[in-house]
């Protein structure tokens, strides 16, 4: 079943709150009082939920295979836990997060613990995913949508909020401003007091304000952005001259209306920096396992995202043996360990050092511009593949921007630009 947007949104919402729910009643347990366990004051654990709709998206396709089921079910588990880990540090720096297992409490550690995690999250999957559909089915879409958009506004408020407190929390002079700020500030200093309950050992770090600015210091956001766009450009052309000597045909593999940028490469360049790095310094062979399953599923993910959104196939592995429903196959996750070894060995480190030295000012100017740049590009392209889908059972435009893209990416130019692209039927419905 393909679900709409707006529905992947209310499942990250619903999963969410049952997962701050099992959280909060754990932790309230274990220390005898009442805790909010959540990251947000709101009762929502996003992590939760968004493991959870991306698993109601993919799971199915996998049929009755339970194996494939459950090893994608660890592979996405583990790296949205890390990635929301990666978020907190980067909207609250200077602050010692405590490490802690979302079910575990820490007691189970390391590869046991992530197992656990994922047996937890495959049992939710199989026993709450067709309860909440049932629900579901009895509210009205319209009221569904209304919903989500009001709750995940209120979401955003709240977010900006935590991350202020946390920002400020440090600091001491919070009540010697005037009273209007010192009443904001009382509001900070309360969030900053919960979230120092919920997350004990979470002390605050002095940052040195004397210290040398460098660009780009660690997996700062400005580093993984000119690590998206150099490996989305330098990936387009591995693609083209692949295409052009194997296959004999000349074509760009871009993401994109404009420019050389495969973006299924960028995003797993960060996606492999960010899953990896700290691997880096143990055994090659937890690089490139963790590789071969992590770009395995990043693949197999990317193939269903273009069919969910845009209805279409960009890419097809049925012709070939040990394929896994024709998104990927086993050969390719070998590459893809293969490369994770490469990457975090050898190209990272110096395209790291690389970036480091980019003026701070020139650096920061040039990031923000290309971050624009590319944020129209990608939305102009979803616009015009989105579009493109509608045009086979709805030819006519209705609106001016309809009109717009009919006339300047009709059929012939998207073809064009993504020769290999199949448009599949696309069957919606909660």
């Amino acid at each position: 079943m393909i679900y709409e947007p707006y529905q992947l949104a209310f499942f990250v919402l619903i999963y969410s709150f049952i997962g701050w729910g099992f959280e909060t009643l754990v932790y309230s347990f274990s220390q005898r009082k009442l805790i909010n366990a959540g990251f947000l004051t709101m009762p929502f654990i996003l992590n939760y939920g968004l493991t959870m709709s991306v698993l109601v998206s993919i799971l199915p396709t996998f049929g009755t295979n339970l194996f494939f089921q459950y090893v994608n079910t660890l592979i996405v588990s583990s790296v949205i836990e890390r990635l929301c880990l990666w978020t907190i540090h980067r909207l609250c720096p200077g602050i010692s997060w405590a490490k802690r297992s979302s079910l575990f409490d820490g007691h189970v550690k390391g590869v046991v613990g992530s197992l656990l995690i994922a047996l937890g999250y495959f049992i939710a999957y199989h026993l709450l995913h067709a309860p909440v559909l049932l629900l579901l089915s009895f509210i009205p879409s319209l009221l569904i949508q209304i919903l989500t958009i009001i709750l995940w506004l209120i979401i955003l408020a709240d977010l900006i909020l935590v991350v202020t407190s946390c920002r400020n929390g440090k600091y001491k002079e919070l009540y010697e401003q005037s009273s209007r700020a010192r009443m904001s500030n009382r509001l900070q200093q309360h969030i900053w007091n919960r979230i120092q309950r919920a997350y004990p050992g979470i002390p605050s770090l002095s940052d040195s304000d004397d210290a040398e600015y460098t660009f780009g210091k660690g997996l700062s956001f400005d580093k993984l952005i000119w690590v998206f766009l150099i490996s989305a450009l330098v990936g387009d052309l591995v693609e083209f001259l692949y295409c052009g000597f194997v296959d004999h045909r000349w074509m760009h593999r871009s993401s994109v209306l404009y420019g050389p940028f495969s973006f299924v490469w960028g995003i797993g360049a960060v996606l492999l920096t960010i899953s990896l790095t700290r691997l880096a310094r143990k055994s090659y062979v937890y690089v490139f396992f963790g590789g071969f399953f992590i770009g395995g599923v990043y693949e197999y993910l990317c193939s269903v995202f273009t069919e969910l959104v845009f209805g279409t196939i960009f890419w097809t592995y049925s012709h070939l043996p040990l394929n896994i429903g024709g998104r990927t196959n086993l050969l390719f996750c070998f590459f893809w360990g293969l490369l994770s070894l490469v990457w975090v060995r050898i190209i990272y480190p110096s395209m790291s050092k690389l970036i480091e030295k980019i003026p701070p000012v020139t650096g920061k100017i040039i990031t923000w511009v290309l971050v624009a740049v590319m944020t129209l590009n990608g939305a102009l392209t979803m616009t015009a593949l989105i579009r493109y889908n509608q045009r086979h059972t709805n030819p006519a435009a209705h609106t001016k921007l309809e009109q717009f893209i009919d006339n300047q990416y009709p059929d012939e130019r998207i073809k064009n630009r993504w020769p290999n692209m199949i448009i599949v039927p696309k069957d919606t419905g909660v």
